[in-house]
């Protein structure tokens, strides 16, 4: 599945909500997310009007990892 080329941190912590993510704290440019779904877990994401791809792969494998699911299938449900 590709990733989307044109999002920003702001959008992305919007579909996160989804997964049970809600922004704990911004400081400067970076958002700091935290989900107590299946055990507590932090992400910060930079608050960027386009996410780098790399940076956006980075995050949604970490999420993948926490939620012990495919990231295929992660980038499918939110996209």
């Amino acid at each position: 599945m590709k990733l989307p080329r044109e999002i920003s941190g702001e959008e992305l912590a919007k579909l996160l909500k989804k997964y049970g993510y809600e922004i704990t704290r911004q400081t400067g440019s970076h958002i700091r997310l935290t989900t107590t779904v299946k055990g507590e877990h932090h992400i910060t994401i930079p608050a960027h009007k386009y996410l780098k791809i790399g940076t956006l792969s980075s995050i949604l494998s970490d999420i993948a990892i926490h939620f012990k699911i495919n990231k295929g299938d992660l980038i499918k449900e939110l996209f």
